[in-house]
């Protein structure tokens, strides 16, 4: 099932339009699985694992497994879990090592807490700000989503999820709701003067954290990722900067307000490759 000249999420839900035709894709088209398998290697290093040490991944909308083969490459084990059959039978086809479950996300992670080192998601979080029938409610499908989440890692794990935002409003309600259930963290944006080759990647803490991880650019002056405690402070009643300052880095943490902190954000961006869209700053930290 395709759906042209729009954002996927936008032809109906994702167990639609991930049908048998589409999963092929993921099994023979070359172009997609080295982008797949860059975004994963990308996750996988900001999750900052121990050297050496096999650990027990989330693969969140794991799909043909292309990621969780990354995984295993990498001498971790996985599990898996997506909401679309034709994507599992695929990575069934394919003989994965990890293990594979059918579910929804956003009905929450069916896990005993403190199962998981650490998790991974591909681009598949921000499907579940799209309501696709009446009793779909975007806030209260992510808040499930993260407060599960939150419980199934171990304390101190950090979950990294490469996302592709819509729009600031998005990115926003996405952070809101990680934050109210009990995360910190922030924001790597990686090439983020790229309109082909930007990619966002929402990186979650289970506990306190210090840094978010540098993120890469196309300039050989390597921009650096601001560094921060995140505490449970918050930050209103500010006003946003003029968006014809410079660009910020490119690598941030996100309020849970939406509103800028005074240290962590003197500037506004507009990403080329969304119109009209404006991006601050932000602190992400526990409520």
């Amino acid at each position: 099932m395709a759906f042209r000249g729009k954002r996927p999420e936008h032809g109906g839900p994702p167990e639609l339009f991930y049908d048998k035709n589409e999963a092929r894709k993921y099994v023979r088209n070359s172009r997609m699985i080295d982008v797949q398998t860059q975004m994963t290697g990308r996750a996988l290093e900001l999750l900052c694992l121990p050297e050496g040490q096999p650990c027990y991944l989330l693969d969140i909308g794991c799909g043909s497994g292309l990621s969780g083969d990354y995984l295993s490459d990498e001498g971790h084990y996985w599990v898996g879990i997506d909401i679309s059959p034709a994507m599992l039978d695929a990575a069934l086809d394919r003989d994965t090592e990890g293990d594979l479950l059918l579910g929804d996300m956003g009905q929450g992670i069916p896990f005993k807490p403190g199962t998981f080192d650490g998790c991974i998601s591909i681009s598949a979080v921000q499907w579940l700000c799209n309501a696709n029938k009446k009793s779909d409610i975007p806030a209260k499908r992510l808040y499930c989503f993260f407060s599960s989440l939150y419980s199934v890692l171990v304390r101190g794990a950090r979950a990294v999820l490469q996302l592709y935002p819509e729009n600031s409003e998005q990115l926003e309600l996405i952070t809101i709701q990680a934050t109210k259930a009990g995360f910190t963290g922030g924001v790597v944006v990686d090439f983020p003067n790229s309109a082909k080759a930007k990619k966002f990647y929402l990186c979650l803490f289970s506990g306190p954290s210090t840094f978010l991880p540098k993120a890469l650019t196309e300039t050989t002056d390597e921009e650096e990722a601001t560094e921060s405690a995140f505490t449970s402070e918050r930050t209103a009643g500010l006003s946003p900067p003029s968006p014809r300052l410079p660009p910020p880095p490119a690598s941030w943490p996100l309020s849970p307000l939406g509103s800028p902190s005074p240290l962590l954000c003197p500037h506004v961006y507009s990403p080329g490759s969304f119109p009209q869209f404006a991006e601050t700053l932000f602190l992400l930290s526990s409520p």
